[in-house]
């Protein structure tokens, strides 16, 4: 695996001490000191980003996990583990951040499926828009939501065949599910930087999954 250049991108240390702590939950400390070796990043062992929103960590750092996930455990081994980190550091915190904070009233929860998605989604892409440096949007269609990362940390400075940014869509999975208060919707990356598409795209759809 070839070492990432930085970016000059950053993301909050606490955004990234989530995603971490998550991994750890999942593969064990053992597993993310591996991981964390192999992407060139042995000075974050035993010394996770601090639990704030200064914007210091690269975002060639979270790309670099990432490609050592897929390195380590294959393409396959590689994605559920991002998909799982995603989902995981969603729920262990990212849900308490700024608007998202109040899809768990009950005023919200009574709102009709697609006004939920209408207001949680914009709050979650306005949350890493003002936090950190991967710009964010929503556009709306007849029978989805297209989120868009302008500038994406999880594929930074990494090129592949196919959409790679597995830990985003896990992430993205775990806060459609919180909006729509618990029901599942179908969630995928559709275009990606590292497969030469001009941004990361990923898709909500409307309706639940039968």
């Amino acid at each position: 695996m070839e070492q990432i250049p930085q970016s000059g991108l950053y993301y909050p240390n606490k955004i990234a001490r989530l995603m971490m702590s998550a991994l750890e939950d999942i593969m064990g400390k053992n597993g993310v000191n591996a991981i964390l070796n192999l992407a060139f990043l042995p000075d974050l062992i035993e010394s996770y980003p601090p639990d704030n929103l200064d914007r210091e960590f690269d975002f060639s750092n979270l790309s670099s996990i990432n490609a050592a996930l897929e390195e380590m455990y294959g393409p396959r081994g590689g994605r559920g583990l991002a998909l799982r980190g995603g989902r995981a550091g969603f729920a262990g915190g990212l849900r308490d951040f700024g608007a998202l904070s109040g899809a768990g009233d009950i005023a919200f929860k009574i709102l009709p499926l697609e006004a939920k998605l209408k207001i949680g989604l914009p709050a979650m892409a306005k949350i890493f828009t003002q936090v950190s440096d991967q710009r964010s949007t929503v556009k709306e269609h007849d029978d989805h939501f297209v989120y868009t990362m302008h500038k994406c940390p999880i594929c930074w400075g990494r090129k592949a065949e196919k959409p790679i940014c597995h830990m985003a869509v896990g992430l993205a999975q775990e806060c459609v599910k919180w909006i729509a208060s618990g029901q599942d919707l179908k969630v995928y990356e559709k275009t990606c930087f590292a497969a030469g598409d001009e941004a990361c795209t990923i898709i909500v759809e409307k309706k639940p999954s039968s």
